[in-house]
């Protein structure tokens, strides 16, 4: 009998292994798959971080629960013994008590591997949480607490609450297991053989006080888990005190005056009543009283009713009547607290006067903030780009990025898009398993295009083109390939049999051989574990893999990022940077460090975070795949706190390489979040705050054909007060229902100053012009109103470009480029025309540099390499003149140097308007 029994169990415990190894092992290919790619990535201590710490916490966790189970199990087998007479438990109740002992192991093991597997990141940060350095006003506590620690607390708090309520369940369901075995055995019996029997009456009585035994044995544990769950709702309530610093209730997020009065008190209250509801009801349980055990349940609901009641009064009563007094603190907390989670505090103000004096002389001693006055848009440059840059239906341009450049000694604005591979693009019948994965593996170059030229036809001026990269700049590239980027979300393999695609010539192919770094050696384990992973039989069986191909996995920037660093979160918009010091091109993502648990500081409108910082570059090679995570506000507590769980993964911001450092540019997300908040959040004064005086909006403005609010927008110009023009970010803010500009706030994105922000505020005196309003008027000039609608009129649709606020010496300076597109279905918008207002003046001209001195004088134009002909030339000396500057305008645009090309047409319509003006009578 023992051998049967042992064979079921090894039976039983074969079936289960086979069945648990059949349900993991999708789970274990994965883990050893992720296993090679981050030690491909040189990241083997940040995955197995996960691991060690799921293990630490999970197998002692798993060995205690299974322990007590086991333990309870045996006290109840020898309780049921004991007390029933039966010394050996019979076939059923075997059966019975083993099932019970694997569901017990089963139960241990899930629950460690959910707990572990929950609470890991948040064991970890509890550990190693980084002081914030600020403590919140009513308790008195760091803001690392309440972002670090209470989580944890609260999450295990609830996990325990729930186990202990499953504990009840299962307790209840083997009573009646046992009782109901006990049952089925029991021989059926003749009522007067029991009567006259002496050892049957015996028995029946001993079963009898079995039962009630029993039953008062269930009454106490139930007493005993009551009193427990009493014990930890106590703790919940405790632990709910510090809920009111998140409060909604008032005018503003955070603790209020009811809330600090009523709430605060009544989860004390709460608190306590739950403790002596502990006692109170495990003796009710013990003496079968169910009124008294009822009684403290019932004591809570009715507390909670009355506080809630008495919240409501106290707010309805107390504080409306007079809410700015009583909330004044909590309101002036509510600031404070928003403005250091937004690092709104840090934000300098700069009194702007915006006047109207700016002259021709200005202008010209201005020339590096008006050579980058942005005349194109990004979105009209990438249908461009994709239409003339393309080369290939299989290329693309996934977005175009804005940068700055030191191009032959000057300090340029510029656009430039990666050229990428869409593979989903390749001739449906070529898109077989070695096309995609062993040919087609790489995108190429990049196009780039100074923001601030066109071509005769309307179109970017492309200072680097084509396939090689050709340019007649000083930037050079030297690794055109790009392997990873915005697009490529498939695995490739490399150094194959098969030669790789690199770019097409003419009506032929160059191939090549990847000779970088990236990917996993396909040994023969390597390819079996992939092919289960990625599902695709033809990596085992393929005879273009050898001994030396690699697997290429994760291939997209944002996701290879995501799956290294999870715990961040990432900007919508990489952008590709060519390293000027190598020649090579990398991805620049900007990282973003959340959270929710920012006490008094309010939530940004999407609902998910209260404070946020952009903590983190993280720069991607394109043809390598190193990634490498830079921070970037060493300030922030909680990439501190990430620094030091993970300490293999980041560096600090000046271990980055100059080249790319020079391209770090204030995230645009980022600082989006900070202007939205500083709409409200630039009122300090609580007073002003509580009734909304002095709101601010984001301007709008016409763009394209649509009307939209102004993007923020990356500019050059020269700060107030500064020497050098710089690489800036910034948006214009107008107060709500009005459409003049109040203000300007400004990112830096340059050196030393990157991450400063500046609002320029402008005298509330006068009337500065918004967007809007310089929208409303060019729609109301006379001259060029009626331009635009014979455009529209004549089968093509008139675009209007951002219009952008320019600040230069002490005055603004608008621009705005108008694009026009023909009615098809691949036209292309060209920019053929730009508006410029200043002060009373709105002008629209073909270039910038022809509207500048239409405002402000022919003196406005650009300089010649020596000085232009004056008044005093004669005829011959301009017509000499004219035809130089058209040889030079012939020649730039031979070679394809269109910001030249520009520059000398406008000075040739200068001579011509000269020689036309002394030919008129």
């Amino acid at each position: 009998m023992a051998k049967k029994d042992g064979s079921r169990r090894l039976q039983a415990g074969v079936f289960i292994g086979i069945l648990l190894l059949f349900i993991t092992f999708g789970s274990l290919v994965t883990f050893f798959t992720d296993y090679l790619w981050f030690q491909e990535m040189g990241y083997t201590g940040t995955f197995l971080t996960r691991l060690r710490t799921q293990l630490i916490m999970g197998v002692p966790l798993f060995l205690v629960l299974l322990a007590i189970s086991n333990l309870y199990l045996i006290r109840l087998k020898k309780r049921y013994a004991l007390e029933t007479g039966i010394v050996e438990d019979k076939a059923d109740e075997k059966r019975i008590l083993l099932g019970i002992r694997w569901g017990s192991v089963l139960l241990a093991a899930f629950l460690a591997v959910t707990i572990s597997s929950r609470f890991w990141f948040d064991w970890l940060t509890y550990t190693n949480g980084q002081s914030f350095g600020i403590t919140d006003p009513i308790f008195a506590r760091d803001i690392s607490y309440y972002v670090f620690r209470l989580p944890l607390i609260t999450g295990v708090l609830s996990l325990l609450m729930s186990m202990l309520f499953m504990l009840m369940v299962l307790q209840a369901v083997y009573q009646f297991l046992l009782i109901s075995s006990r049952m089925i055995n029991q021989p059926k019996e003749d009522p007067k053989v029991v009567d006259f029997d002496p050892f049957m009456r015996e028995k029946k009585k001993r079963i009898r006080t079995f039962d009630a035994k029993t039953i008062s044995g269930i009454l106490t544990q139930i007493g005993l888990f009551g009193a427990a769950f009493f014990v930890l709702l106590a703790v919940q309530f405790w632990l709910r005190t510090y809920s009111v610093l998140y409060s909604t209730r008032g005018d503003v997020f955070g603790a209020g005056y009811t809330d600090i009065s009523i709430n605060l008190n009544l989860f004390r209250v709460l608190a306590a009543v739950s403790l002596a509801g502990a006692a109170v009801f495990a003796a009710a349980a013990r003496r079968k009283n169910l009124r008294m055990a009822l009684a403290v349940p019932a004591a809570l609901v009715i507390i909670s009713v009355l506080g809630g009641f008495a919240g409501g009064l106290v707010q309805r009563f107390v504080v409306e009547p007079d809410e700015i007094n009583k909330e004044r603190t909590y309101i002036e907390r509510n600031i404070a607290f928003t403005r250091k989670a937004y690092a709104l505090d840090r934000i300098k103000t700069v009194d702007y006067p915006a006047e109207q004096s700016l002259t021709a002389e200005d202008i010209q001693n201005n020339r590096s903030i008006i050579d980058n006055i942005r005349i194109n848009d990004y979105s009209p440059t990438n249908r461009v780009y994709n239409q003339i840059q393309g080369i290939r239906p299989y290329y693309i341009f996934n977005d175009v990025d804005i940068d700055r450049y030191t191009i032959d000694g000057l300090y340029t604005q510029v656009f430039l898009a990666a050229r990428e591979m869409e593979q989903t693009r390749i001739d449906a019948q070529a898109q077989n398993w070695i096309n995609l994965v062993l040919k087609y593996t790489h995108g190429y170059g990049v196009t780039l295009s100074p923001v601030n030229t066109v071509t005769p036809e309307g179109q970017p001026a492309l200072a680097i083109r084509d396939i090689p990269p050709r340019t007649n700049t000083d930037l050079l590239i030297q690794r055109p390939e790009i392997y990873f980027g915005e697009s490529t979300r498939t695995y490739i393999i490399v150094n194959t049999e098969e030669g790789e695609f690199d770019y097409p010539s003419g009506s032929d192919n160059v191939m090549t051989i990847y000779q970088g770094d990236a990917g996993i050696p396909l040994t023969p384990l390597n390819r079996l574990l992939f092919t289960m992973r990625q599902r695709d039989f033809s990596i085992l069986i393929s005879s273009n893999i050898n001994s030396e191909s690699r697997i290429v996995i994760n291939r997209h920037i944002v996701e290879r990022v995501r799956k290294i660093a999870p715990f961040l979160a990432y900007g919508h918009d990489p952008y590709i940077v060519i390293n000027q010091e190598d020649g090579r091109l990398y991805w620049i993502l900007d990282g973003m460090t959340l959270t929710d648990r920012y006490p008094y500081s309010e939530f940004h409108e999407s609902g998910q975070f209260n404070y946020i910082r952009n903590s983190v570059k993280v720069v991607v090679d394109a043809y390598n795949g190193t990634t490498d995570f830079y921070i970037s506000d060493p300030d922030d507590a909680l990439v501190q706190t990430y620094a030091k769980i993970f300490p293999d993964l980041f560096k600090d911001i000046d271990a980055m390489p100059e080249g790319l450092r020079r391209h770090v540019r204030y995230a645009q997300d980022y600082f989006d979040v900070q202007s939205d908040m500083y709409r409200t959040y630039h009122m300090t004064n609580p007073t002003v705050f509580f009734g909304k005086e002095d709101i601010w909006e984001i301007s709008r403005e016409k763009y394209l054909d649509s009307t939209q609010t102004v993007e923020s927008n990356y500019l050059m110009f020269r700060l107030h007060g500064e020497e050098n023009v710089e690489f800036l970010i910034s948006v214009p803010y107008s107060p709500v229902g009005r459409n003049n500009m109040s203000s300007m706030l400004v990112g830096r994105c340059d050196g030393e100053n990157y991450g400063e922000l500046l609002i320029y505020r402008f005298p509330r005196s006068e009337n500065i012009p918004g967007t809007n309003m310089i929208e409303s008027r060019i729609d109301q000039d006379s001259e060029i109103s009626p331009q635009l609608t014979l455009w529209s009129q004549e089968g093509s649709s008139v675009l209007r470009g951002n219009l952008l606020i320019i600040p230069i010496e002490d005055s603004l300076l608008y621009i705005e480029p108008i694009y026009l597109q023909s009615r098809g279905d691949n036209a292309l918008p060209e920019m053929k025309r730009v508006i410029a207002t200043y002060g009373d003046r709105i002008v629209m001209e073909n270039t910038l540099n022809q509207a500048l001195a239409k405002i402000f004088g022919d003196d406005a134009r650009p300089p010649d390499d020596g000085t232009p002909p004056d008044g005093d030339s004669t005829t011959a000396e301009l017509i000499q003149e004219a035809n130089r500057l058209f040889e030079e305008a012939q020649e730039a645009l031979r070679s394809g140097d269109w910001s030249l090309y520009g520059q000398r047409m406008d000075q040739l319509e200068t001579i011509l308007n000269q020689l036309a003006a002394r030919s008129t009578p």
